[in-house]
C-alpha cells in the first residue's frame, strides 16, 4: 500500500488507515485506487478474516477531493464517468469481499466517505461522528455512490429522503437512533471496540462467517421469504458437511473452544 491507506495486520485482522488527514482523507485518485486494489485482492487472502475501516486524523472521510487536478484529454463526459466508475467499485468490492468489515466513524463523513461507512457490514461511531450525503449542496443530483440504495434499507425511507434531498448532516445521536450505527464510543476506545468485536467474529468458523456475509448481502434484495430460506438452506447444507462444524458441535459438548483448520 502506498502512504494514503496504511494496512496494519493483527492477526487475522486487518486495520486499513485511510491516511490524507490534511484533506481530511478526502478521496484523490491514489486513495481511491488503493481502496478498489484493496478490497479488490481480499478474496484471495484466506488469512484475513475481519476488516476494520477507520480515518487518520480530525476525521473519517470528506468525500471526493474536489481540490485534485483531474483534467486529461477525454470529454467531461468520459472524465466523470471514469471518475463515477472507479470510486463506486470501491463499494462494488466492499460488499463482494468476504470479509466483515466493521467501519469506526469519527468526525464528518461526507458524501463518498458516508457511502465507505454504508459498504461496511457494522459501523460504530464517536461523540464527534457527522454524516451527509453531500452531493446535491454541489449542483448534483443527491443520490450518488450507492446512497440511494444503502441509506433506505439502513436508516428508512424517510431519513434516507431527507439526507438526500438536502445534503444535511447527522449527529452521531441521530444516526444511532436511526440504525446507521451500532453503538456510539468514546473516540479513544473505538479502535479497542473495533477490534473487540472483530475478535468475537474470529471464534466462529471462517467458512460460515464467510458465508454468513454472502447470505446477508443476498437477502437484503430477496424476491420473497422462499428465495432467502433457499439460500440459507444452502448454506446450512454446505456448512454441515465441513470438519469445522463437526469441531464446533464437539467444542460446544465439551465446553472448549473450538479449534478450526479449515481456512
Amino acid at each position: 500500500m502506498s502512504d494514503t491507506l496504511l494496512v496494519e495486520a493483527r492477526g487475522a485482522v486487518e486495520i486499513a488507515t485511510l491516511n490524507r488527514p490534511e484533506r481530511l482523507n478526502a478521496l484523490n485518485g491514489d486513495l481511491v485506487d488503493e481502496l478498489n486494489a484493496y478490497f479488490g485482492g481480499l478474496a484471495e487472502r484466506r488469512e484475513v478474516r475481519v476488516v476494520i475501516l477507520r480515518g487518520a486524523g480530525r476525521g473519517f472521510c470528506a468525500g471526493l477531493d474536489i481540490q485534485e487536478d483531474r483534467a486529461t484529454d477525454e470529454t467531461p463526459v468520459l472524465r466523470t464517468l471514469r471518475t463515477q466508475t472507479s470510486i463506486g467499485n470501491i463499494y462494488r468490492k466492499m460488499r463482494a469481499c468476504p470479509q466483515p468489515i466493521i467501519a469506526l466513524g469519527h468526525g464528518a463523513a461526507a458524501g463518498g466517505g458516508l457511502s465507505l461507512l454504508l459498504a461496511s457490514d457494522v459501523r460504530y461511531a464517536a461523540p464527534s461522528f457527522r454524516c451527509n450525503a453531500a452531493y446535491i449542496r454541489i449542483g448534483l443530483g443527491g443520490c450518488d455512490m450507492a446512497s440511494s440504495y444503502f441509506l433506505p434499507r439502513l436508516v428508512g425511507a424517510s431519513l434516507a429522503a431527507e439526507m438526500i434531498l438536502t445534503g444535511r448532516f447527522i449527529d452521531a445521536g441521530r444516526a444511532l437512533s436511526a440504525g446507521l450505527v451500532s453503538e456510539i464510543v468514546d473516540e479513544d476506545e473505538l479502535l479497542d471496540r473495533g477490534i473487540a468485536l472483530a475478535g468475537e467474529m474470529l471464534a466462529t468458523s471462517p467458512h460460515g462467517l464467510r458465508l454468513s456475509k454472502q447470505a446477508l448481502n443476498l437477502n437484503i434484495d430477496a424476491p420473497s421469504l422462499e428465495a432467502a430460506m433457499a439460500i440459507e438452506d444452502r448454506q446450512q447444507v454446505i456448512l454441515s458437511a465441513t470438519e469445522d462444524h463437526r469441531e464446533a458441535l464437539a467444542a460446544f459438548l465439551e465446553k472448549r473452544t473450538p479449534a478450526y483448520r479449515e481456512r
